[in-house]
C-alpha cells in the first residue's frame, strides 16, 4: 500500500496551472482612521529655514503654533474639526 502524501500529483501539467492561474486583484484596504480622535499625526513638511527660525525663536511649542496658525487659515474650527461653513444645529453635542 502507498502513502498518498509521498506519490506525485496525477496531473502536473493541471498543477502547474494552478500555481500560475491569475488571482482576482485584492481590493483596496480603507484608510485606518487613528486609534486616538484627534490624535496628532508626524509628517514631513517643507518649509523655508526663515520661517522655522522665527517660531523656533519664540520658544517650545512652534510646531503647535504652527498648526493652530494653518487651522485658522483654512477656517478648521479648533473644537470640533469643521469649518465654519459646516457649523449648524446638527453638529451640537
Amino acid at each position: 500500500m502507498t502513502n498518498d502524501r509521498t506519490r506525485r500529483p496525477a496531473d502536473p501539467w493541471k498543477q502547474a496551472e494552478a500555481v500560475f492561474k491569475a488571482k482576482a486583484p485584492k481590493a483596496a484596504a480603507a484608510p485606518a482612521k487613528p486609534a486616538i480622535p484627534k490624535a496628532k499625526e508626524l509628517v514631513s513638511l517643507r518649509l523655508d529655514r526663515d520661517m522655522i527660525e522665527h517660531y523656533q525663536a519664540e520658544g517650545a511649542g512652534w510646531q503647535d503654533r504652527i498648526n493652530a496658525i494653518l487651522r485658522e487659515a483654512s477656517g478648521i474650527d479648533q473644537a470640533e474639526g469643521l469649518r465654519p461653513d459646516e457649523l449648524n444645529a446638527e453638529n451640537d453635542g
